[in-house]
């Protein structure tokens, strides 16, 4: 019974009793007294308190022994009503939006908890009002996942679908995307469409939708003036630069990551301040060059996943590096230590790598910083045996540009020279 979802034995009973179900605005007295809407449990959730999602869109859960009352104080309405007519106004640049699951603009249903995306156009000038003054938008979902679940393979859809609007006359395009994996998925495309003519920008959300300090819709309107305002091709992340609602950062695809895990500051630029910054209706440049712009536009949307990202860490098996010579992987990147280091336990099977003719490549695990692998023995010993120092090429970044090096190349001297060539600002 879906009324009741997740809730078992007495606690069903009792909500049974007082006619109460899963999306329902109910009070209950307690310790103390708590009004909301009755979320369903998760399937493994304990069998001793009820959840609420307050006015706040925090869930908060009551231990079932100390409740004294519950009563039914209204029926909340599930979804955003599609009561609005839209009236396109011709004057205004038309842009696309791309959804792969994100929940930049999205609808809660309370009789499930579930957060669905809400993009078919009535839905999203309903949700987001403001972007209706600023452009006039189509809609499209590509698929509904959360970013951990997306894949190679879903990179490769994402940028064919744009490949293909490339001679559209959208005025540029906008991929909502779940925030894990965003800089994974905005590198590939970087790579892939190295060149392409309008900008392109992907926005994630922090915080759902159904709470106030949503960043959903301010990310979502600065995406939308950027690309409108902006002279600047290429590919952005676009996400809060600070905790206030003043400005919003557009951070090069190749140079971001994602340093917290619930700030909605939680994309940063490496090494640099943000490309751009959205300040109100203003558009302030910080980047001093852009090495995409001059890129002639020719797609290469390959990619050949057997590619590693090894963290070094004392106490490292190098049985690993084995495993992966029998598995066939073609590259491994490094993450090594300071400057490019591992430990000397490693040697043996990177030798027996490179003799396997896999690229073997060094970042750091220092968040900022620059490779330089001459300093020390250690790391001139590294460099005979075969290992290149990818400057300070971000480690994420320099995996999926190895996947998409290996998709488009064949030789070691042609991968080797395009792991180091700066194709879309990855070296800063």
């Amino acid at each position: 019974m879906s009324e009741l979802k997740g809730y078992k034995g007495k606690i069903r009973d009792f909500l049974t009793q007082n006619q109460v179900k899963v999306g329902d605005l109910i009070k209950i007295t307690s310790e103390l007294t708590f009004s909301g809407i009755l979320m369903p449990r998760y399937e493994s959730g304990d069998e001793s308190h009820i959840v609420l999602k307050l006015k706040s869109g925090y869930n908060i859960g009551i231990e079932f022994e100390k409740i004294e009352k519950i009563e039914k104080i209204g029926q909340v309405e599930i979804g955003i009503k599609n009561s609005q007519t839209i009236e396109k106004n011709e004057k205004l640049p038309k842009i696309l939006l791309l959804s792969t699951g994100g929940t930049i603009a999205s609808k809660v249903d309370y009789r499930t908890g579930a957060v669905t995306p809400a993009l078919s156009a009535s839905e999203l000038y309903e949700a987001v009002p403001e972007i209706a003054k600023i452009a006039n938008v189509d809609a499209e979902v590509l698929f509904s996942e959360y970013s951990e679940n997306l894949q190679p393979d879903h990179w490769l859809e994402i940028a064919k679908k744009v490949d293909s609007v490339a001679d559209s006359d959208y005025t540029g395009i906008i991929i909502a995307h779940g925030t894990d994996t965003m800089h994974y998925s905005s590198a590939f495309l970087s790579f892939a469409l190295s060149g392409f003519k309008k900008p392109i920008t992907l926005v994630g959300s922090q915080r759902s939708s159904d709470r106030p300090s949503s960043d959903a819709a301010l990310n979502l309107i600065a995406a939308t003036k950027f690309l409108v305002n902006t002279e600047s091709t290429g590919i952005f992340v676009v996400m809060h630069q600070n905790e206030s609602d003043d400005t919003i950062a557009c951070h090069f695809g190749t140079r971001v990551r994602k340093n917290h895990t619930s700030k909605r500051s939680a994309f940063q630029t490496v090494g640099a301040e943000p490309a751009f910054v959205v300040y109100e209706d203003k558009i302030l440049k910080n980047a001093q060059k852009e090495f995409f712009d001059g890129n002639e536009y020719n797609p290469k949307i390959n990619l050949d996943t057997r590619v590693a990202l090894v963290k070094y860490h004392p106490g490292f098996d190098s049985k690993i590096i084995e495993s992966l010579i029998k598995l066939q992987y073609r590259a491994i990147i490094f993450e090594g230590t300071g400057l490019g280091h591992v430990g000397k336990t490693m040697y043996d099977s990177i030798k027996k790598a490179q003799e396997n003719g896999i690229f073997l490549g060094m970042t750091s695990q220092c968040i900022d910083g620059r490779v330089s692998m001459t300093v020390y023995e250690s790391g001139r010993d590294l460099l005979d045996m075969g290992i290149i120092p990818l400057e300070n090429l971000i480690p994420e970044v320099a995996l999926v540009k190895a996947m998409w090096v290996l998709g488009n190349s064949d030789s070691y001297d042609d991968i080797k020279n395009k792991m180091l060539e700066n194709y879309s600002s990855e070296f800063s």
